[in-house]
């Protein structure tokens, strides 16, 4: 009944950017959080960066700090992962993902996550 819609990925060169949206839709929440995950071929889904919806406190994985920022635009029930210096490895399928709920702390980890979108690939050429 929740669904996340992604768009944004694209295929670009070393050091450019490239901004991922997600729009969540169908059943709100009251309290919720939302995240970034990616997956390149043979590997495990990785968190990315989280964001709480209601006060915008966000955490991200050490991959990523300097150069990724999460947001959210409360008024178009979107969530952005603006993407900077972007490197070959950054080169992955990226999910966005909502978890319903209240938490102290912000998750990490997939299976935290109740929904996800159907993900969008980012293709970094070197």
């Amino acid at each position: 009944q929740v669904q996340l819609v992604e768009s944004g990925g694209g295929l670009v060169q070393t050091g450019g950017s490239l901004r991922l949206s997600c729009v969540v839709s169908g059943r709100t929440y009251s309290s919720y959080s939302m995240a970034w995950f990616r997956q390149a071929p043979g590997k495990e889904r990785a968190f990315v960066a989280a964001i709480a919806w209601s006060d915008g406190n966000t955490l991200y994985a050490d991959s990523v700090k300097g150069r990724f920022t999460i947001s959210r635009d409360n008024a178009k029930n979107t969530v952005y992962l603006q993407m900077n210096s972007l490197k070959p490895e950054d080169t992955a399928l990226y999910y966005c993902a909502l978890k319903s709920g209240i938490s102290f702390f912000l998750r990490i980890r997939d299976d935290d996550y109740n929904y996800w979108g159907q993900g969008t690939q980012v293709t970094v050429s070197s």
